[in-house]
Order: structure tokens, then sequence, then C-alpha cells
């Protein structure tokens, strides 16, 4: 520990050309988000790169790195709750189990699941509902993040459906293909934009209200494990320098 502070010294006290090269690593920071009442973990960590040294505003660069195993873990029970219904004369829609893995730079979402459609018929006065087509499908989602005005989107792409029969052209056709591409883009985009909150709350206190967010990728962390890799930078004002990098020091120490 006194060594990688004492290198932390002597790069402050270097010269201005190798200080504007100042490169220090945000140690790891565990914070939860919650799905559906489900606590959802992770873990990011990062480096901040100093790329313009001197005058009123200092310019870092910033890397961030969340695993996002504890979503991959929980994503059956987030799809169902976005998901599963049962309309008594509409659709009834069961997930019943759901994977999401790496496919750099974006992931790939496969949902098995069981579908009816229900229709209702009136009948002295009542409505009868009738089983119109029904049976199990598997749907795969190609989902790519991107960044818009600072904030981290995602491009739900499906793709292979799965089912045998009127089943499979039901699921493909528009309106419930749209359907179930719009309900997994919600909740999956709901949690990204929890996760990137506490993204941002990764970074010290002194440059979270500087940091914008300038790219979103996601990775495969090894052994199929999902991250999400997100670049900005932090723009802040030279006299609040030094209490970024105290922060950082002190985060480090204390580990």
């Amino acid at each position: 520990m006194r060594q990688s502070l004492l290198t932390y010294a002597l790069l402050l006290a270097v010269s201005p050309i190798a200080a504007q090269d100042l490169t220090l690593a945000i140690p790891p920071v565990r914070s939860s988000f919650i799905i559906d009442n489900q606590p959802v973990a992770i873990t990011a960590s990062g480096t901040i790169s100093r790329i313009s040294h001197g005058g009123a505003q200092e310019v870092f660069r910033v890397r961030l790195t969340a695993d996002l195993v504890d979503l991959q873990a929980n994503m059956t029970v987030l799809l169902r709750a976005q998901l599963d219904r049962a309309d008594r004369c509409g659709d009834h829609i069961a997930i019943q189990n759901a994977t999401l893995v790496p496919a750099d730079p974006a992931s790939l979402l496969t949902t098995r699941l069981h579908y009816e459609r229900w229709a209702c018929v009136k009948a002295l006065g009542k409505q009868i509902p009738t089983r119109l087509a029904g049976g199990d499908a598997l749907v795969k989602v190609k989902i790519t993040p991107s960044v818009d005005g600072g904030t981290v989107k995602l491009e739900p792409e499906v793709g292979v459906i799965e089912a045998d029969g009127s089943l499979g052209e039901l699921l493909r056709s528009g309106s419930v293909g749209d359907m179930l591409r719009q309900k997994i883009h919600a909740s999956l985009e709901s949690a990204l934009e929890k996760g990137a909150a506490n993204l941002k709350a990764t970074l010290p206190p002194a440059a979270q209200a500087f940091a914008t967010i300038q790219s979103a990728q996601f990775t495969d962390a090894g052994a199929g494990r999902l991250a999400v890799v997100v670049a900005g930078e932090i723009r802040i004002p030279a006299a609040q320098v030094d209490l970024l990098l105290d922060q950082i020091k002190q985060r480090a120490a204390s580990r």
C-alpha cells in the first residue's frame, strides 16, 4: 500500500508534461438497484486519465466497466414482471426462462415462453372465451447499447422466433412481434438506466457533476459474464482537480 501511495505522490510531483499523462485507477465499487422488489448488484471499476492540463478547466478521459452477472441471473424474473399476462379475451404470455449473454459489442437475449391467443364470442348474453392458438416459443433479441444526449439507450432487434405452425406466424406478425420488442426494450432499458445511474456513482463525488457519457458497449468479461463498458469525459474546473485526485487517493488507501 505504501508503494502505491508513493507512486501516486511521485506522479503529482513530476513535470507538467508527465502530469498531463496522469492515469489513476478507480477501485471497484459495489452497489445495487431494485427490479420487481429484487435487488440486483453491480460491481464497477475504471480508470481516469488526464488529457488536458492547465487553464481554468482540466479534462479527464474516464472508462468504467460494470459486471452485470447479477442482472443476467435475474433476467427471468425481470421479463416475467414485464411480459407475463393473462387477458381473458386476449393474449396469454408466460415467460418460462430467459438468458442474456455477451455478443460483443451487443448482447443476446434468448427467451422461452408459452403464448396463447384467446378471443371472446358473445352467446346467450355471455362472453365465452375461445382459445385460437397457443404453444411454446423461443424468441431471440439482439440488444445494442448506444448513447443519446449523455444517456445510455438500448436498441433491440428481434431475430429468430421459433414456434410451430400458426403460432409462429402469429408471433412473427406485426402487432405481436412489436409488442414483445417494446416490452423487452422497456424492461431492459429501465434496468440499464438504473445501472448507469449507479455507474456514475462509482466516480469520486468531485467528478460526478462534471462527467458525461459518450459511448457504451457490452462485452464478455469471461466465462459468459456480461459487462458493460462506458466511456466519457470529465471536464472539471482546475480548482476542483486537487479534490478529485485526493478522493481517488483516499479510496485507494481504504482498500
